[in-house]
């Protein structure tokens, strides 16, 4: 099993816009063959974090993901109104 955690800071004024192209993204990623969970959160102290928490079968199904034609054309799209952002994936220990 394979977790990812994708954080973005967006910039202020571009929330709405990000969170509407995450939708897309969101419900297109939910219907791929290894995704167990697809959710994005928006942190209450600092609503212009947006982080998305994703839970894979393996890393196979993960790598397939990030070559879908909606990741592929998104998160290029999304990125453009980011101003920092970090991504760490990770693999069950226990």
């Amino acid at each position: 099993m394979i977790k990812v955690v994708a954080k973005n800071k967006v910039i202020e004024d571009q929330i709405e816009t990000v969170i509407g192209m995450y939708e897309e993204l969101v419900n297109a990623t939910r219907k791929e063959v290894g995704c167990i969970v697809y959710e994005l959160y928006q942190d209450e102290k600092d609503p212009t974090v947006l982080t998305m928490i994703e839970e894979w079968e393996d890393k196979a199904s993960l790598d397939a993901h990030m070559k879908t034609e909606h990741f592929v054309r998104i998160v290029p799209l999304v990125g453009k109104f980011v101003a920092e952002s970090s991504l760490n994936i990770y693999h069950k220990v226990y």
